[in-house]
């Protein structure tokens, strides 16, 4: 079972969320409205997709890789070596 299981419906409802958003800065594209209009809405997408990559970062923290140290092994090293890979590729975007 994943993390973020238990929130699974209110991370597809961030997810939908964003998607109208996405679609309205194409709609503000198609009619040609003002560049920092435009911009200033790229920018609140990518702020919410962030909030949500936080989100499921935490939690596979709390459940994934804290469940696999709990059951000791090398198992707990390679969820934390995972996690941290995860974190830098989310810091280069």
């Amino acid at each position: 079972m994943t993390g973020y299981h238990s929130d699974k419906d209110l991370y597809l409802k961030r997810l939908k969320r964003i998607e109208g958003q996405v679609r309205g800065i194409a709609g503000m594209i198609e009619s040609d409205r003002y560049c920092i209009d435009v911009l200033t809405q790229v920018s609140a997408v990518t702020r919410a997709l962030q909030g949500v990559a936080v989100g499921l970062m935490d939690e596979h923290l709390h459940h994934c890789v804290a469940s696999s140290i709990e059951q000791g092994g090398g198992e707990g090293d390679a969820k934390i070596s995972e996690a941290m890979d995860a974190i830098k590729l989310l810091l280069r975007s």
